[in-house]
Formats: C-alpha cells, structure tokens, sequence
C-alpha cells in the first residue's frame, strides 16, 4: 500500500469505502511539505482544494483589521480540512499555518467535484462532515462570546477528551501561547486557570499529559462557568 492510499483509508470519512474507490481517491491527491511557521493559505484567497494531514498540526485563525489573531482550530495527522469552501466555490474564510513541519495531501477542487459526481455515496458522507464543522464552530462562537475563560478550558478539556474514546487522559500538544489564543485569553490567565484546576482535583497535569480527576466537576464549569461551593 503506498503512502497516500495508507493515510486516505485511515481518514474515518473514507476508512469503509471500497479499496479500489480509495486508490482512485489517493490518486487524485497531490503531497506537499510545509515548514513551521509556512502558510498553506490566506483568508481571502480562492480555494483551490482541501487539505488531508500525514504528519504534523495546522492552525487555522482569522486576523481582524489591529492585526489581533484569533484561532479557530488545530488539525492534527489523519484529519481533513478547507471543505467547506471547496464545495462553495468561495475563498478561504481563514488562514492556515503550520506550527511544526507538516505533510500533507492536497486534492484540487476540480478534481475532487468531478471525482465526487461520481461517487454519490462519499459526497453524503461530506455532508455528515459539513454538519459536524457547523456545530463546532457554532460552540466555539458560544463559548467566545458568552463563556468565561475557565468554562472555555473546561469545555476544551471535555471536548478533547472526547477523542480518547473512555480514557481520562489527554495530549497537551499544543504551545501554551496558541492554546490561549483558540481559547481568547492570554497565557498568564490560562496558566492561573490550570494552576486553579490542579489545586481543585479538577485534573492533573504532568509536562504535556492531563488526567482528569473530577469529570463531573469539570462538566459543571463548563455548563455553568461556576466552580462548585468546596473550592
């Protein structure tokens, strides 16, 4: 199995499609190597294709006109991204950046709708895709707009803990400094906040792994933004 049909059937969206539509769907892709700190692309540039990740993390985050940096997400290996304009037609809403050196797949627009007519069923798979970014993004501007910073960590760490699939234990993965910049906050106040969390047996916290202690109380300050009575 070569290297790019490796990744495209690990992708969970492609993973139980037939071998042979995969390798057709891996021959399309196009390999590509971004330093840290190099642009995949601008917000406001015409997209030209989706992103799949073989090694390495992308941020993607939107600049306002003070030059103010807000980060929308992480994408990490085996994960896809830049769909949603693909399929609109549109520019990129944001902009990506790696933040370590990356690997990664590209697959042109053109190609990929073409490939898609084609394959009705992997295009209904999209839209389960489309819907899944759509409630992300819409609980990330809730927790911007109306969370305070600890309910917007706790939040982070459920949401996290999600993909571990039963384990208490998470990757800290990403630089503190971008973490607090997914979150709207700065360094110092997330450093307290975890400082808070730690001391309150809400997690634990050894170099770059976090166990969580209490998931009930982490849930309850992620709801609520309340810490409970005992702290």
């Amino acid at each position: 199995m070569n290297e790019k049909l490796n990744v495209i059937s690990q992708l969970p969206l492609f993973s139980g499609l037939d071998p042979e539509i995969q390798d057709k769907l891996a021959n399309l892709a196009v390999t590509k190597i971004y330093k840290k700190g190099e642009m995949l692309f601008r917000e406001g540039t015409l997209a030209d294709g989706l992103f799949i990740i073989k090694s390495g993390r992308i941020k993607i985050y939107k600049t306002s006109w003070e030059g103010k940096e807000q980060v929308l997400h992480f994408f990490g290996p085996l994960e896809m991204f830049a769909e949603v304009p693909v399929f609109q037609g549109s520019d990129y809403p944001a902009s990506a950046e790696a933040i370590e050196t990356s690997e990664v797949l590209f697959i042109p627009r053109e190609t990929l709708l073409n490939f898609l007519k084609e394959n009705c069923d992997i295009a209904i798979k999209f839209l389960a895709l489309l819907a899944a970014r759509l409630r992300y993004f819409t609980r990330l501007i809730e927790d911007l707009s109306l969370k305070e910073v600890p309910a917007r960590l706790a939040a982070y760490i459920l949401y996290r803990l999600k993909e571990t699939k039963g384990m208490k234990e998470i990757n800290l993965d990403i630089p503190r400094h971008l973490l607090a910049a997914l979150l709207g906050t700065t360094p110092e106040t997330l450093s307290r906040i975890f400082t808070k969390m730690r001391s309150a047996n809400y997690i634990e916290v050894s170099g770059k792994k976090l166990r969580v202690i209490d998931q009930e109380k982490l849930e309850n300050l992620a709801l609520e933004g309340k810490w409970t009575e005992s702290e």
